[in-house]
């Protein structure tokens, strides 16, 4: 079925890089989920009225939060598909997170209003009928939640979307909460118990717990989120499948919105190779970044010397003793300053984060050690984190 309604309202659905691919894959899930959640409302609607039931009125009203879900989704998808104009140079793709950060609002307003008649009805407990028309239409509503499920994550996988996945964790949320009332509806039937109210809070909780998660996945690229480790490794391998890289550093991924993404990285080459030449290859690599990542790219260049006998010997020290400390320690943009009395090693030194409160203890760590009695060392470092250097590499590692 997914395939199908891809066909048919997707034309090139294959071609998600594509951003009129995109809009038009949220706006399908967008279109089918108020059409499946419309329906369930109404269904539902019925089926609580008629048999008294708090427990599927509130699984009713959370299927029309849904719909609106799905409404706000598909006009977040539209707005983040506009392009870059002067006031928004970097485009509007963001558009698709604070949209799901509405439907997370939303969701937990929803939430807290069942919260409150759900508890009232465990305090006045009332007789609820049972029908084969509820029977039906909650394990008729199951089933569709499934498929809807499914939909979206096969949807959300293809173009990358949070906020689709977001939406098929909903789904499976609902598959659960419309179980729980439909055990509830059985249980009373079976045992003249009257738990609607608890079924009600059930479902409630379940709303609740899903907009805390569609919150949770719509901040985290809003504050900046680690980026794609997918992403970063495709980077590292686009850098070093070059001959005259010869290693990377302080690679930062900067996300504007699915689609919109824009990085940096500094590349160490050979001193030897002549500017131009270097330059024409970043300038290469940057053009393959924006052709097969989709990523804007922009690449510092770092010049390293790989000729001189004393500066590869005190690397070699100094990257020894780093390692004698912490496995972990690592180091890049290596260089040697000369002076009267001195030598002034200049490093940046790669650290965890539980370290970021002892850099200078580290500093004179690994300058006490690299004293030898025939110079002097003084080292002037740069602390860097993992965060932006977890792959990493630098010429002579």
């Amino acid at each position: 079925m997914t395939t199908f309604l891809l066909r048919r309202f997707v034309p090139d659905y294959q071609n998600t890089a594509d951003p009129a691919v995109r809009e038009r894959y949220g706006k399908l899930a967008g279109i089918t989920g108020i059409i499946c959640n419309v329906l369930l409302f109404a269904f539902k609607l019925l089926a609580g009225t008629l048999s008294g039931s708090v427990s599927i009125t509130a699984d009713a009203v959370n299927n029309l939060s849904d719909a609106s879900s799905s409404l706000v989704t598909l006009l977040g998808f539209r707005l983040a598909a506009r392009p870059a104009d002067e006031e928004h140079p970097y485009g509007h793709a963001r558009m698709e997170y604070l949209s799901g950060l509405a439907v997370a609002v939303m969701i937990l307003v929803i939430g807290v209003e069942l919260v409150k008649s759900s508890v009232q009805k465990i305090l006045h407990p009332e007789a609820v009928s049972f029908s084969a028309l509820t029977v039906a239409v909650l394990v008729s509503s199951i089933l569709l939640k499934l498929w809807m499920a499914r939909f979206d994550r096969t949807l959300g996988k293809r173009i990358g979307s949070a906020a689709l996945h977001a939406a098929a964790a909903d789904s499976r949320s609902d598959v659960i909460a419309t179980g729980a009332v439909l055990a509830a509806c059985v249980v009373g039937k079976l045992t003249g118990l009257r738990i609607d109210g608890w079924a009600g809070l059930l479902v409630a909780l379940f709303i609740l717990w899903s907009g805390v998660g569609v919150a949770k996945d719509t901040i985290d690229p809003l504050l900046g989120a680690k980026p794609d480790e997918e992403l970063v490794r495709a980077i590292a391998y686009l850098m070093t499948s070059h001959v005259n890289i010869l290693g990377f550093h302080d690679l930062m991924v900067h996300d504007y919105g699915p689609g919109r993404r824009f990085a940096s990285v500094h590349a160490e080459i050979d001193h030897r190779i002549d500017p131009l030449i270097a330059h024409e290859l970043l300038d290469e690599i940057e053009r393959q970044a924006k052709k097969e990542l989709h990523v804007d790219l922009v690449i510092h260049y770092d010049p390293i010397v790989t000729d001189d006998p004393e500066v590869c010997a005190v690397r070699a020290r100094v990257l020894s003793i780093l390692h004698g400390i912490d496995p972990r320690l690592s180091l890049h943009d290596f260089r040697l300053v000369s002076g009267l009395h001195h030598v002034n090693v200049i490093f940046d030194m790669v650290i965890p984060p539980d370290d970021a409160d002892r850099t200078e203890q580290l500093r004179k760590q690994v300058e006490a050690q690299l004293q030898d009695g025939k110079k002097t060392y003084h080292l002037i470092v740069t602390f860097d984190t993992t965060a932006f250097n977890e792959l990493s590499t630098e010429a002579g590692e």
